[in-house]
């Protein structure tokens, strides 16, 4: 009897920890900054609008919506840049539906700072492309987003980065290594070259893309905390089973 209590008990631990959102704070070069890390074989989302077509906008009115469908949001973040609208700014894909197509031309801004690259989701991978590597490679992804800029590109910075630029912003990325996928959000306003740095050095990301800046938000209940603000367009989100 004690022998079985203990296994049921050893499965329950397991089982919670396979759903358990790790998110982190981290300390790197007298910057803050919360790593959410996820792993492959997890329910890796992303979401946009609801079934009216109306985006969800915040992380409050995600989460309702997924708990009506016994479902519970472990953390989330701001998923690539958008326009006014809140609709995408580069190649998306929800549910294996393509709803913006690939963006290859430079362009202002971060979006436009090539190379830039596409997370992509499904139910083989998660793994960050540099966008015309992601077109060769003919990838059937469940879920897509494009960004930019890439942060790191075969472990090396991207080479526009400025050391002592004065563009600071709170920012937030992605990368992945192995079966680790780490979504990053600074909590100190910083430039691209110390974000990225903190991917390549800590994280020793080869491929990092950048997500957003200056609206950056996170969704993280484990660390009580869920950012509000001006309302974002594609949002990426860890999801399981409401318990």
């Amino acid at each position: 009897m004690i022998l079985i209590r203990l296994f049921v008990t050893l499965v329950a631990v397991l089982a919670a920890s396979a759903t358990a959102a790790q998110c982190r704070d981290e300390v790197h070069e007298n910057k803050s900054f919360t790593i959410c890390q996820a792993h492959m074989g997890q329910d890796l989302r992303l979401f946009h609008t609801n079934a009216e077509g109306v985006p969800f906008g915040q992380f409050f009115t995600l989460s309702n919506t997924l708990k009506s469908r016994a479902k519970q949001l472990l953390f989330a973040m701001n998923g690539g840049m958008y326009h006014p609208d809140l609709s995408p700014v580069g190649h998306y894909i929800e549910e294996g539906v393509e709803k913006q197509r690939v963006i290859t031309s430079e362009g202002p801004g971060n979006f436009g700072m090539l190379p830039n690259g596409v997370l992509c989701i499904n139910d083989q991978i998660v793994k960050v492309f540099e966008t015309n590597n992601y077109l060769s490679s003919a990838q059937n992804c469940n879920y897509a987003t494009q960004s930019g800029p890439m942060l790191v590109i075969n472990g090396r910075l991207h080479p526009r980065f400025i050391k002592d630029s004065t563009s600071l912003n709170i920012r937030n990325g992605v990368s992945v290594d192995g079966d680790n996928v780490y979504f990053v959000i600074s909590n100190d306003r910083i430039n691209l070259h110390s974000f990225a740095t903190f991917f390549r050095d800590r994280l020793n990301a080869q491929n990092a893309l950048y997500l957003d800046g200056k609206v950056s938000r996170l969704y993280a209940p484990n660390l009580g905390r869920s950012d509000f603000g001006w309302p974002i367009g594609p949002i990426v989100g860890l999801v399981a089973d409401l318990k």
